[in-house]
């Protein structure tokens, strides 16, 4: 009889090791998948269900948006201007804080970490974003470390673009052109559409 109680202590002991292990092993992969996490993972799913993420730009600006898609390196959407919603272009590297809200914290923890994008938009990086406002000749503001400014985008080069000033709600004419502004991809905060 003491050999049975001395084999159920042992195999109680054997199972709250082999338990113990096991929530090691959970918290080990939970801790691995949140170490893969990345701030457009979290960002989408912060937004599902057409929540606005509140995040702070580069130079304190703050935007409630809604992303509507999001790429290699940035997030698109629109945000509120006044009493309208204007369509808005925002590179990762310009968001320097996300404010969540509600039940966005854990909404953007439970997001599937470091997958490959299987859509064409999350491989695509911001020159492209910026080459197809280009191509259709859209009037934009641009944000940048030293301002904003209004114009059509000429051209986009691998880590620059040309920016055509000119007033805002004018066509892009030659003879309404102040100055071209040539813009490394890095400085910019946000291109608003």
């Amino acid at each position: 009889m003491r050999w049975d109680e001395l084999f159920a202590d042992i195999e109680g002991q054997l199972e709250q090791e082999l338990d113990a292990s096991r929530l090691d092993l959970v918290a080990e992969e939970e801790r691995l998948r949140l170490g893969r996490l990345g701030l457009r993972d979290r960002l989408v799913a912060m937004s599902r269900g057409g929540d606005g993420v509140r995040v702070t730009l580069d130079g304190g600006e703050q935007l409630e948006l809604r992303i509507d898609s999001a790429g290699r390196d940035w997030v698109a959407g629109e945000f509120r201007s006044g009493e309208l919603r204007r369509a808005v272009v925002v590179p990762l590297a310009a968001i320097v804080a996300v404010l969540p809200v509600g039940d966005q914290l854990e909404r953007g923890l439970r997001a599937p970490a470091a997958e490959p994008a299987s859509d064409l938009a999350g491989r695509l990086g911001l020159a492209f974003v910026l080459r197809d406002l280009c191509r259709r000749r859209a009037p934009v503001e641009l944000t940048s470390t030293d301002g904003s400014h209004h114009g059509t985008i000429d051209r986009v080069g691998r880590d620059h673009l040309d920016l055509a000033e000119h007033e805002a709600g004018d066509p892009r004419r030659e003879r309404l052109v102040r100055r071209i502004r040539i813009v490394p991809l890095t400085a910019i905060r946000s291109v608003r559409i």
